[in-house]
């Protein structure tokens, strides 16, 4: 789907807040009502916008602990990566994973509640698949933590 200009104004202003109401969104993106919720929801069944949720503090509800662990594959064959995909599913604290490139397959970042919590949750994950190594970093202070993706709505 390409997107104007118009349509990033709008993903810009969901972004910062999706509990903007319809109103005030087609005010900000210089269209009426019913164009502008048009837009939404070609946005929504196009899979641009995924879901409009609320960002909570971790800390407020008992996750003062984030971990950034890397995951280094056993074996490269596409059976083990399937089923580590699987495993990471069915692991709630696992809020982040990406295949990468270089000496490590994976990083993960996982909150808990503390270090016996992250400890329950790297032998869940160790116990669940075979691993050749599994090096974890945490997080002394959060500096910066953005949900919104840096949107052009200045260009055509």
């Amino acid at each position: 789907m390409k997107l104007d200009r118009i349509d990033r104004k709008i993903i810009a202003v969901l972004m910062a807040d999706a509990t903007v109401p319809l109103a005030r969104l087609s005010h900000e993106v210089g269209l009426t009502q019913t164009p502008c919720w048009k837009r939404v929801r070609k946005l929504q069944e196009a899979g641009v916008i995924r879901a409009r949720v609320a960002l909570v503090d971790p800390e407020h509800l008992g996750l003062g602990l984030t971990a950034f662990a890397g995951v280094s594959a056993p074996d490269q064959g596409a059976e083990w990566h399937r089923r580590f995909a699987a495993v990471l599913e069915d692991i709630p604290e696992v809020m982040e994973a990406y295949r990468l490139t270089g000496s490590q397959d994976y990083v993960l970042r996982i909150v808990a509640r503390d270090m016996a919590d992250f400890e329950r949750i790297r032998s869940g994950l160790t116990e669940a698949i075979p691993i050749r190594d599994l090096t974890t970093s945490f997080a002394l202070q959060r500096l910066k933590s953005e949900t919104a993706l840096p949107v052009d709505t200045r260009t055509a």
